[in-house]
C-alpha cells in the first residue's frame, strides 16, 4: 500500500520590526493568507508552494538561505520573536492521496483547552529545545500524531472529508469497515459483514448504501484496487501474488477485475504509470 513519511527538520525564529508579529501563512491559490496566532496549527497541502511571512505580501527567504543568515539565532536571544515549528509529510498511494484531496489548500486549528492536539504542540515545543538521545525518533512520532489528529479535527466539522471517513465513527459501521480495511483478502460476503455491525442482513445493506452512496461488496472491490493501484506503482510483487494480496482467487480473475474497473490489464497499467513517474523524475532533476 502506499506511505506516509513525516518528519521536523528545526525551529526557527522570525524577527520582525520593533514589536512583534503574529506570522502569516500564504498560498498562491489563496486569496488571502492565514493568520498564525499562539498555539495554533496550520497545515499546508502542496508545501512547495506556500511562505511564511511577517505580513501579507512580506518578502520571503528560500528555506537554505533563511537557516543561513539565522544559523546563530536561538529562540531566547530576542524576546520580540516569533518561533514557529515547520514539519513536512509526504504522502505515496491513492489512499493518502484521497485524504488529501478532501482538506482545504490552508487549515489553519486552534486547539481547546481540553484538545489533545494543543498537548501534541506542547510536546513538540518542548522537544526541540532539547538536545536529547532519539530526539529524531521522538519528533517523527509527534508529528504523525499532529497530522492525523489535525485531520481528524477538520473532517469531524468537514463536508467534504471521505464518506468512509464519516462512516468510520458510525458505532454500526465503524467495526465493519476496519474489518474489510484491514483484511481485505478476506473472502467477505454480506452476511459476514452484517454480523460484525449488529444489524440484519436487509437493515445493514440499506445503512451502508445510505452512509457511502455504494453496496458493501462495491466499497470492498474498489478499496481492493486502490490497495493494487498501490502495489502496481510502488513494489515487484508479481501479478499472482498481488491477486493473493487482495483477495483473489486467480491472476485470470484478478485482470478481469482489474480490467473492468480501469479499462486495460494490470501489467498495461503498472508499465504507464512507472514510464509516467520515471519521466517526471527526470524533469525534475533537470529543473533543479
Amino acid at each position: 500500500m502506499g506511505s506516509a513519511v513525516g518528519r521536523f527538520d528545526t525551529a526557527v525564529g522570525a524577527h520582525g520590526g520593533p514589536r512583534p508579529r503574529l506570522p502569516v501563512v500564504e498560498h498562491p491559490r489563496q486569496h488571502r493568507g492565514a493568520q498564525l496566532i499562539p498555539g495554533s496549527v496550520t497545515l499546508v497541502r502542496g508545501g512547495p508552494d506556500h511562505y511564511i511571512g511577517h505580513e501579507p505580501g512580506a518578502a520571503c527567504l528560500l528555506p537554505e538561505e533563511f537557516r543561513a543568515r539565522h544559523a546563530q539565532t536561538r529562540p531566547g536571544d530576542n524576546p520580540q520573536a516569533t518561533v514557529f515549528l515547520c514539519g513536512a509529510y509526504q504522502f505515496s498511494g491513492d489512499v493518502g492521496s484521497g485524504l488529501l484531496d478532501a482538506l482545504p489548500r490552508v487549515m489553519t486549528l486552534s486547539a481547546a483547552d481540553d484538545d489533545p492536539l494543543r498537548d501534541v504542540i506542547t510536546l513538540l515545543s518542548r522537544e526541540l529545545i532539547r538536545n536529547e538521545l532519539a530526539q529524531q525518533i521522538v519528533l517523527d512520532r509527534l508529528l504523525d500524531l499532529l497530522l492525523v489528529l489535525a485531520i481528524r479535527s477538520d473532517f469531524r466539522r468537514s463536508t467534504t472529508a471521505p464518506r468512509w471517513c464519516r462512516a468510520a465513527a458510525a458505532p454500526q459501521l465503524g467495526p465493519t469497515l476496519q474489518a474489510m480495511h484491514d483484511n481485505a483478502a478476506d473472502p467477505w460476503t454480506v452476511p459476514e459483514l452484517a454480523e460484525i455491525s449488529g444489524l440484519s442482513r436487509a437493515a445493514f445493506a440499506r445503512v451502508f448504501r445510505e452512509a457511502l452512496g455504494q453496496a458493501p461488496m462495491q466499497h470492498l472491490t474498489e478499496w481492493r484496487m486502490t490497495i493494487v493501484r498501490d502495489h502496481l506503482r510502488a513494489d515487484d510483487l508479481t501479478l499472482p501474488q498481488i491477486a493473493d494480496a487482495v483477495g483473489y482467487g486467480s491472476p485470470f480473475a484478478f485482470a478481469a477485475a482489474f480490467r473492468r474497473h480501469h479499462g486495460e490489464p494490470p501489467g498495461t497499467w503498472r508499465q504507464r504509470e512507472r514510464t509516467a513517474a520515471q519521466a517526471r523524475l527526470l524533469t525534475t532533476h533537470h529543473g533543479s
